[in-house]
């Protein structure tokens, strides 16, 4: 679920630090992509007749197909991806969880209701909020991208966590997820929309600090691990965050009999688990992009999952065509800026302008 409103707040308070780009302009990065987000989205969106995707032995193969074609069209762009896939979910999230479930089982109710009625919107509506990802999705997705040559990480717990965390380490450029908490966890470069399913499409390049204050600000928007204060919304946040600084000092003058706090809240550990969360060791990381296994792809998509052997065998082509061009690097990774003082402070104002819409912000809530 991420951050509740995050993403129109920086809209509206830092536009600079939004950057729209096309997918050939990270051509040679390594990304970090938010495994059990791509997933969900191709349950969602990979369909025949308002239903997911299913071979003749009644499996699902959503999952599959997206992650094949939307992984070689990565490769095929330049982007050299690494899939981060969740571990367990921490304590602090069961409060969410259980939500979740309840959301789900009124889904359910609907969903049979809509049914008997024979409403097709609500069946299609209430179907997808049925959808989860399960263990069988993720490991069939580790077998196929381990046969197409992909790396992949399994997180020790939240996948945005160890994501940020390779970021930070330098072992990739961005992290890649819709979920606004990659910037909370202190990635410094989150793309939004680069697993969308659109035929064309931009690139939303958030820059941000990891901040105390950005993450009070995030646990008063609303995150996965603890309440809000009642009747506090995005502007008021901002403004209280501006104001006081810390949670803390606004606990201490606002109105709670307007504005209660929740009961025992759990802003601290949340606060917590942003600044120091469970990640994976990087030390340890080793990304190798591979050749893909066109016998092993075959069997698993074709004679298990019932694909189209041409188009599979197409697919197995376009990664290896994508791998003899990734020996061309990127000119950034060969050469640092020199030249005159002028060349350098163009050079300077235009890294500025591409970073310090998020850090004005931040600078404003000091």
């Amino acid at each position: 679920m991420g951050i509740h409103g995050l993403a129109k707040l920086i809209a509206d308070q830092a536009p600079s630090a939004i950057k729209e780009q096309d997918i050939k302009n990270y051509f040679g990065r390594k990304i970090a992509v938010d495994a059990s987000m791509c997933i969900y989205q191709f349950l969602i969106a990979v369909r025949q007749d308002g239903n997911v995707l299913q071979n003749e032995d009644g499996e699902t193969t959503s999952h599959l197909m997206g992650m094949f074609y939307r992984t070689i069209r990565m490769l095929d762009s330049g982007i050299k991806p690494v899939y981060v896939f969740d571990g367990k979910p921490p304590q602090l999230k069961s409060g969410e969880l259980e939500k979740r479930g309840e959301r789900r089982a009124e889904a359910e109710k609907l969903l049979a209701q809509a049914q008997e009625t024979g409403e097709q919107e609500n069946i299609d509506k209430f179907s997808k909020r049925l959808v989860k990802v399960t263990k069988q999705h993720n490991d069939e997705c580790k077998k196929l991208l381990k046969l197409m040559g992909v790396p992949y990480i399994e997180a020790p717990c939240e996948a945005e966590a160890s994501c940020a965390a390779l970021v930070k380490a330098g072992k990739v450029f961005a992290t890649a997820t819709e979920d606004m908490d990659g910037l909370t966890f202190g990635t410094s470069v989150l793309l939004r929309h680069l697993t969308a399913s659109e035929a064309s499409f931009t690139l939303q390049l958030i820059h941000s600090s990891s901040l105390l204050q950005f993450i009070d600000l995030c646990v008063l928007l609303g995150c996965d691990y603890c309440g809000t204060i009642k009747g506090i919304g995005p502007k008021r946040a901002i403004d209280l965050i501006r104001q006081h600084g810390s949670i803390e000092e606004i606990l201490e003058n606002i109105d709670q009999s307007k504005h209660p706090a929740p009961e025992d809240w759990l802003y601290k550990e949340a606060r917590g688990l942003f600044l120091e969360p469970e990640v994976v060791d990087c030390s340890n990381v080793e990304l190798k992009w591979s050749e893909p296994d066109e016998d092993g792809l075959i069997q698993f998509m074709c004679a298990e999952k019932q694909f189209n052997e041409d188009r599979i065998r197409n697919g197995c082509k376009k990664i290896m065509k994508s791998r003899q061009g990734s020996t061309q690097g990127r000119l950034d990774t060969f050469f640092t800026v020199t030249g005159s003082l002028s060349s350098k402070r163009k050079v300077c104002g235009e890294l500025m302008e591409l970073t310090g819409g998020i850090a004005r912000l931040l600078d404003s809530l000091k």
